[in-house]
């Protein structure tokens, strides 16, 4: 199948950066990679007016997940912070991500998604996080999910100051040949063309035939990992820890945050759905003798009312929001609407 000129839009312009700098592996980005982004196909508009006074934030409680919602003085929701994870949703500017060739449907939204400096605990707004807050908020650099839309098959290709490509078209690649085990598929590093080193010490070298490439897990570990800086294990366990791990079904059960949507090993009732917030992993079941094996950053709701994800997979041959092959969507009767199982906030 020719592969697809796709167009995703991701609205984002140049502004303050961040006052609180988050554990980093980026290695030798230019200072422009923060602010480079897909082509546009069409301007963005503005989300409405958020209040940068931080004295009358007012920050309340909520349940189920627990968390912390911010308003400003005109009662407009600023941020949402959830106890135990790092991601934060904050208001900004209103944008638009399409991808025509793979969907009709387009996501239009003003949130947008980031890394706090570290994982939120109840009464935070007393220490490190009005600061930090009041910098994100006027941050336009590109967030999670922009980052992620730089990986469709029409984007761009963004090197560093050595000329490694960091972003830009990416292909699935090809699994673990005979006798070697699914983690052996094509992981960020093998996207980057270059060897990595994992706190551990662990060194991973790259693979000439996954150059380019990202299996499902391997493109989250490149948006929150790489080019997020969310710290990234070499492999994975079967048992909890503080950095990201290797594979969807550790990364599921295992990884950092909070549990949104607890695995039942059965498809969730469809009101669960409305637990999601932009930016949320998600996994699936599409093999039942496996369990676990396919995950996705939750985008929002599109303009047909479904809520849609964009993973890295085979058929489409690499990240897409797009429905070639099967729907990224978590409603109807599509494979991976069957298939949905779990979904964490890290």
């Amino acid at each position: 199948m020719t592969r697809r000129e796709v167009l995703g839009l991701v609205a984002g312009t140049a502004g303050a950066g961040f006052a609180y700098t988050t554990l980093r592996s980026l290695q030798a980005l230019p200072a422009s990679a923060a602010t480079s982004t897909p082509t546009a196909s069409a301007a963005a508009t503005t989300a409405p007016p958020v209040s940068l006074d931080v004295d009358k934030f007012t920050f309340t409680r909520a349940a189920n997940p627990a968390r912390t919602l911010v308003h400003d003085a005109s009662k407009h929701l600023v941020a949402t912070f959830t106890d135990t994870s790092r991601t934060v949703t904050l208001a900004g500017q209103m944008r638009t991500f399409a991808e025509p060739e793979g969907t009709g449907a387009t996501i239009k939204h003003a949130t947008w998604v980031r890394f706090a400096p570290q994982a939120w605990v109840n009464g935070a707004e007393r220490t490190w996080a009005k600061p930090w807050l009041v910098s994100a908020l006027q941050d336009r650099s590109p967030d999670m999910l922009a980052i992620a839309m730089q990986y469709i098959q029409s984007a761009r290709d963004l090197k560093d100051t050595h000329g490694v490509r960091y972003a830009g078209n990416a292909s699935f690649g090809p699994l673990g040949g005979p006798g070697q085990p699914r983690e052996e598929a094509s992981d960020f590093y093998d996207f980057l063309g270059k060897p990595w080193t994992f706190p551990d010490g662990r060194v991973k070298p790259f693979e000439q035939i996954r150059l380019g490439a990202m299996d499902c897990s391997g493109f989250l570990r490149m948006v929150l990992g790489y080019r997020m800086g969310f710290p990234m294990m070499s492999r994975s366990d079967r048992k909890p820890g503080p950095m990201l791990p290797r594979r969807a079904y550790a990364m599921a059960g295992y990884a950092p945050g909070t549990l949104i949507i607890a695995n039942r090993n059965v498809q969730p009732d469809p009101a669960e759905l409305k637990k999601l917030l932009p930016g949320d992993l998600v996994f699936f079941e599409t093999n039942i003798e496996i369990g676990i094996d396919h995950s996705g950053i939750f985008m929002g709701v599109d303009s047909d009312g479904k809520h849609r994800f964009i993973s890295s997979r085979g058929e489409p041959d690499g990240p897409t929001m797009g429905d070639v092959g099967r729907e990224s969507t978590l409603d109807g009767n599509g494979p991976f609407t069957r298939g949905f199982r779990t979904s964490r906030r890290i």
